[in-house]
């Protein structure tokens, strides 16, 4: 009975330090419960933000035809789902990125916040996915001063009851 009411609690946060750079591959692991510069929120605060109409940046990447499907092929990208409003920054959340995504980084985090550094953000992805911290230590730096990183992304939102997911258009390149 011990072992169902652990298990019924949620998984024991893991004591992972905080990287003195971005991180790689795996990104689906374990996340710091800290970033430096940057509130933490859980699925409660990142609701509230919500409500106040806080921006959401969703930095998920978008998935690409696989390389591996045979010549015609016809492939259909899968549509990305997301929090209501939130801006979808695909691919802006690996350990290194292209001069094309840094842009679409930073062009994002401009339109998000109306240019304001003091202007409050919330950055997300899934649970456990260093993408939404490597981000939101990128916002950090480029000076933004009220980031708030949804390290619980959008796997705690729909736990905790948040507003239905709804469909994404990924921010032109």
């Amino acid at each position: 009975m011990l072992v169902l009411v652990a298990a019924l609690a949620g998984p024991v946060a893991a004591q992972v330090p905080e990287p003195d750079d971005y991180r790689g591959e795996p990104y689906r692991a374990p996340v710091p419960s800290t970033l430096a510069g940057a509130e933490v929120v859980d699925a409660a605060g990142a609701i509230a933000l919500h409500a106040q109409g806080v921006p959401f940046v969703d930095v998920l990447p978008r998935k690409t035809r696989p390389p591996e499907l045979p010549e015609g092929t016809v492939w259909r990208e899968p549509p990305h789902e997301t929090i209501p409003g939130a801006l979808w920054l695909w691919n802006t959340g690996y350990q290194k990125l292209s001069e094309v995504e840094h842009a679409r980084l930073v062009d994002g985090l401009e339109k998000a916040s109306g240019g304001d550094l003091a202007a409050p953000l919330v950055i997300f992805c899934r649970a456990d996915c260093w993408m939404s911290w490597n981000a939101a230590r990128r916002a950090v730096e480029m000076g933004y001063q009220r980031i708030s990183w949804f390290p619980g992304g959008i796997e705690q939102w729909q736990a905790a009851g948040g507003a239905a997911l709804v469909s994404a258009e990924p921010v032109a390149p």
